[in-house]
């Protein structure tokens, strides 16, 4: 009777959910888009708890996010197009805009947020790897969120699978269970967040510089190029590759990963400027 049970619990699952929660005329609101959201506003308020400690103004992690946003997306964008379609997108550069076409590289956005939290750290003339290893670690609940947004659309599954937890994608026409990877990348992606969170906290004095950025980009990208592996190819080019795009794009990362792990054995913290914690007393003027 529990064999019984169980076999008809983890039989696979026919998925086919709507990827639009309502609609009002034209316009509507997509699980994707929500989930996406949800990622930016969990890592605010995340690094919002991390660096209590830190006294950190909110208006510097208002920044902080507007900064992550538009870097995530614009570097996912144009990842996406360059990555996997650049012939196209190169004689259509317009169409790079149309983002509500879908195509988003996490490669792309992993990029942006590199850029865009290099200039965050210029503009406020803080130490550019103090801003990495905090956003390191809550980078993996975002990431959590943006890959239920895969699920929610039936998008990037992985090839034919006999375990009892196969999805059948039916909105994608399929009629034989799939690797469900975007819930394996996403429940890895929260113990990330969680395993990277907790090894912050043991330390009063924090780990040493460079240590939670390596650790998060070795753990995430060499989970990326298993991954992979049960994965269908996203683009027609990449059938016939040893490792596929996402896999090629992985490596620069965990090299990147290794070397900080490396680095941060030598490297201490330098203080936070007082300018960036807002305790610069404001100049008076002389007496005439």
């Amino acid at each position: 009777m529990l064999t019984t049970i169980l076999t008809t619990l983890l039989s696979a699952v026919h998925w086919h959910p709507d990827p639009v929660i309502f609609s009002i005329g034209s316009w509507s609101v997509r699980w994707y888009g929500l989930l996406y959201a949800t990622a930016f506003i969990s890592c605010y308020y995340a690094f919002q708890e991390l660096t209590k400690r830190d006294n950190i103004p909110v208006e510097r992690i208002d920044s902080l996010l507007i900064h992550m946003i538009l870097g995530t997306i614009i570097g996912a964008r144009i990842g996406d197009c360059l990555f996997y379609n650049a012939s196209y997108y190169l004689q259509h550069p317009i169409e790079i805009l149309f983002i509500h076409r879908g195509g988003l590289s996490s490669h792309g956005g992993a990029c942006g947020i590199l850029i865009s939290l290099y200039l965050y750290a210029r503009k406020y003339k803080v130490d550019f790897i103090w801003v990495l290893d905090h956003i390191a670690i809550v980078v993996g609940l975002a990431g959590f969120f943006i890959r239920m947004g895969n699920l929610m659309n039936s998008e990037i599954y992985g090839i034919e699978t006999d375990l009892p937890w196969g999805f059948i994608f039916e909105r994608r026409g399929e009629t034989l269970p799939k690797h469900p990877t975007m819930l394996y990348e996403s429940f890895y992606y929260l113990a990330c967040y969680l395993l990277l969170r907790r090894i912050y906290r043991l330390k009063e004095d924090r780990p040493r510089p460079y240590f939670i950025f390596g650790l998060f980009l070795v753990m995430v990208f060499v989970f990326r190029v298993l991954v992979e592996f049960i994965k269908n190819p996203q683009e027609d080019f990449e059938a016939g590759m040893l490792l596929n795009m996402g896999q090629l794009l992985s490596l620069p990362f965990i090299v990147l990963g290794i070397w900080c792990l490396l680095k941060s054995r030598h490297t201490v913290w330098k203080p936070l400027p007082a300018s960036y914690l807002g305790r610069v007393k404001p100049r008076q003027e002389k007496k005439k």
